[in-house]
């Protein structure tokens, strides 16, 4: 099995919630048993919200009342919903590095890096969760960021805001920051195909890829 390659999947239509999280605990564990892929898996959803494992009743609103799950990530409430794309990275960090924050840190950089070749200039914020855009006025989230390992192997991931109705947003406190609100592609003047993201992300996944497994090297 080649685990710098992990299978790279896209599904068509909006995929439930619920078979998304059975879908990723079971190959998950099918990783740590040596008897599958990793699997980076990208889909979008209904509208919903997740709550993570730090997630603040006060912190959900929820006027449209739309469908809540506990997602078992970290992090506190975030919206998922059409014109979104999430990903949903599987992969082994007992084989890649058991740096949590690497990961995270290598995962930011993939998609500042995506986004880039969309023409969008996202960043790192000191202090918060999730990519960034703008400054002053305009500044905005333009993807969050939400992980999960297990027994080494990662869950979950991130999500872009490429064309969503940012009025969902307003059913939840995201990501329990209240100073600055979300954006989207879009919103920024960028019109592409949510397939244009997508093929940006696989062209700069080898680099991400390549800088995750540096945590394996010795210094």
């Amino acid at each position: 099995m080649d685990r710098l390659l992990p299978e790279w999947r896209v599904s068509q239509g909006l995929t439930l919630y619920p078979d998304a999280l059975a879908t990723m605990e079971t190959r998950a564990a099918a990783i740590r048993a040596g008897m599958a892929r990793e699997l980076i898996w990208l889909v979008e959803h209904p509208p919903l919200f997740t709550a993570g494992t730090s997630a603040d009743p006060a912190e959900l609103m929820n006027p449209a009342g739309f469908p809540v799950f506990k997602a078992g990530r970290g992090g506190r409430y975030t919206y998922h919903g059409p014109g979104q794309r999430v990903g949903y990275l599987m992969l082994d960090l007992d084989a890649r590095g058991r740096d949590i924050r690497h990961f995270v840190h290598s995962l930011e950089g993939w998609l500042i890096a995506a986004l880039g070749r969309l023409g969008v200039i996202a960043r790192r914020e000191p202090g918060r969760i999730g990519l960034w855009v703008g400054y002053g006025a305009d500044e905005a989230k333009i993807a969050a960021i939400g992980v999960r390992v297990k027994r080494w192997v990662t869950l979950h991931g991130f999500s872009i805001n490429l064309d969503p109705d940012l009025a969902h947003f307003g059913g939840i406190v995201p990501c329990g920051i209240r100073e600055y609100g979300v954006t989207s592609l879009k919103t920024l003047g960028v019109q592409q195909e949510i397939s244009a993201l997508d093929k940006a992300l696989e062209r700069e996944l080898p680099i991400f890829l390549n800088i995750l497994g540096q945590a394996c090297k010795v210094t």
